[in-house]
């Protein structure tokens, strides 16, 4: 595998022509755009992540339609996942926007969701999310993921952290949009910078939902 530096500007070309014709012909005339320009980039810059977050999994292009409405083969992006637990982890993404990177766990079961408001309730726990929470936002990262409209069940709805306690999932997120530095080696040095800043959130997360009871 040849070293990471940076992604071509023909890979955002390529997702912007994807997003206007997303076929079986137009992919198959373009697929030596998205082996070079996407795919092995997205490849190297994993690979040289791997010793400083963990191995790392590169999404394959194709969608699974089998039961969604739009029947359109491919992704309109292209990702990278470095999981330290179930849906728990570091993650980067190249579509015709640019560059998106996150981190946290996108996704639990009740038993987990019921571990994570424990430690939101806890004034230790809690404390130390709200101040991450805080920090990450201050640099430039949105707090997101599936939330509750209504408070949760057992909580008042005067807890000091009750917007943290709607979550069912958390996440921290930056886009980068079109970044001039994004087809040099600056890249890297910003994915893994990103990634740095969120890992007190994937730590905290792992310490409380990272692993079945």
């Amino acid at each position: 595998m040849t070293a990471f530096s940076g992604f071509p500007v023909a890979a955002l070309d390529f997702y912007e022509d994807l997003e206007a014709d997303n076929s079986k012909s137009w992919w198959t005339a373009h697929k030596a755009v998205y082996d070079e320009s996407v795919h092995a980039p997205m490849a190297a810059l994993l690979a040289e992540l791997e010793p400083d977050f963990g191995q790392a999994k590169l999404f394959r292009p194709y969608r699974d339609v089998r039961f969604a409405k739009d029947k359109s083969p491919y992704k309109t992006h292209q990702g990278g996942f470095c999981a330290v637990g179930p849906a728990l982890g570091y993650y980067v993404q190249l579509d015709a926007r640019g560059l998106f990177v996150a981190g946290g766990f996108y996704q639990a079961d009740p038993d987990r969701v019921g571990r994570f408001r424990a430690a939101v309730d806890s004034d230790l726990r809690g404390g130390q999310l709200e101040t991450i929470t805080r920090d990450l936002e201050a640099a430039k990262f949105e707090i997101g993921g599936d939330r509750l409209k209504t408070t949760p069940r057992g909580y008042s709805v005067e807890h000091p952290r009750i917007e943290l306690l709607r979550h069912k999932s958390l996440t921290a997120s930056r886009l980068y949009a079109s970044p001039k530095w994004l087809d040099t080696r600056r890249t890297a040095t910003e994915v893994r910078k990103a990634w740095e800043s969120l890992r007190p959130l994937v730590e905290w997360a792992t310490d409380v939902v990272g692993a079945p009871a």
